[in-house]
């Protein structure tokens, strides 16, 4: 599915939608471009969002507000030259009518400006920089997931509510690496024993298991997503350094426990979400989930079935006009779903005000692994660039 333009056959892959032929002879539609990345080592966070998003859709039993619904998937390949190329594709030749998804921040970075030029609504799933929550705010931009910052940030306190004076901070050198850093510094009152950036693609983690075993911290931060977190996983734990408190982000979750597996176990995570959050709606999800798709959702997915079902409540709100941008903008905001995560709403520059929990990695009796709320760390928090934001 690396190719834009084709069409999910999702009456064929868990009987997701109706064929588009037939679904546009039954009237109007709502056309979808759903921005992941499906190509290398982070492909299985880009898998995770496709399958929520299409989740949500087999729940509405195909249709957004009462529309037909038809999904093109886009490869961003996590290549923002790329990205960039095959959305405007999409807007210019295949007349999309909302762009959603995106999990890095420099693919979301290089498309906002093409998509919402274009007068569409763009909606992230995942990525939420620092530079777009504040004073680069858009009217036409919703978050459905938060800004980078907030997930770290519930490390940092996490780490200080645990007394750790020393910690060491490891990240990749992109946006939201920085805004991790960021994020964690923002809560973490104790001594940063060394910052390290790393090339968001290494996988030899070899020098900087050596100078955290010479540092002698109390605890490490990263931020690790996808195949980084993998490697980096692996590697801590064969170089003996667990007894080291792993603190993590996007680092150990369900997208990479099924290759890290008993290497992650007992390990920290943060997040807006997990697997055994206690509401109607949650448990559905992730029992439909599994039975369709075979393995644990992880919050890419949660955050794109919420996105799914964020839509259906707007297109039903100003009655499936769809050209009533100044409607959806506002209907979207109300944000009149039951998200899996309970409590949720937007802030005044269109991000989540939301809880956030501490984690941890577990094994289930069937084998299976995921990760589990401890305990809620953020209530209802509002990121801290909503300020900047100057959008009336």
């Amino acid at each position: 599915m690396t190719e834009i333009g084709r069409r999910m056959a999702l009456a064929g892959a868990a009987g997701l939608l109706a064929a588009p032929a037939v679904a546009r002879a039954q009237g109007p539609g709502v056309k979808i471009g759903l921005v992941a990345v499906l190509t290398g080592p982070q492909a299985a966070l880009g898998t995770q969002t496709r399958d929520g998003f299409l989740q949500g859709l087999k729940h509405l039993d195909g249709r957004l507000g009462g529309l037909p619904a038809e999904v093109l998937v886009i490869d961003d390949e996590l290549r923002p030259e790329v990205a960039v190329t095959k959305v405007r594709a999409a807007i210019e030749r295949d007349k999309v009518d909302f762009v959603v998804g995106v999990v890095f921040s420099n693919i979301l970075g290089a498309i906002i400006r093409p998509v919402t030029e274009s007068n569409t609504i763009l909606i992230s799933t995942n990525a939420g920089p620092s530079t777009i929550a504040g004073r680069g705010c858009h009217p036409l931009f919703f978050a459905a997931s938060y800004n980078n910052d907030q997930v770290h940030a519930v490390m940092g306190q996490a780490a200080q509510d645990a007394g750790y004076r020393r910690v060491f901070l490891l990240t990749p050198n992109y946006q939201a690496g920085r805004d991790a850093m960021a994020g964690f510094k923002s809560r973490f009152k104790g001594e940063v024993v060394d910052e390290v950036y790393i090339p968001l693609t290494q996988l030899d983690f070899s020098a900087e298991l050596a100078r955290i075993a010479a540092a002698r911290p109390d605890a490490l931060f990263t931020f690790m997503p996808g195949g980084l977190g993998v490697n980096l996983v692996r590697q801590y734990r064969q170089a003996g350094l667990a007894n080291i408190p792993f603190l993590s982000t996007f680092t150990v979750d369900e997208a990479t426990l099924p290759a890290q597996q008993d290497a992650a176990l007992g390990f920290y995570s943060a997040s807006t979400w997990a697997p055994n959050l206690d509401n109607p709606r949650n448990r559905r999800f992730v029992a439909d989930f599994e039975a369709s798709h075979g393995y644990v959702p992880a919050s890419y997915a949660a955050h794109a079935y919420d996105a799914a079902a964020l839509l259906d409540s707007a297109i039903r709100k100003v009655g499936g006009k769809l050209s009533d941008k100044d409607g959806l903008r506002a209907a979207i905001k109300a944000a009149e779903f039951d998200s899996v995560r309970g409590r949720f709403r937007f802030g005044a520059n269109q991000f989540p005000v939301q809880d956030f929990w501490l984690c941890q990695v577990a094994k289930r009796p069937d084998g299976k692994f995921q990760t589990e709320a401890v305990r809620r760390v953020l209530e209802n928090d509002v990121d801290p660039y909503a300020a900047e934001c100057r959008m009336r």
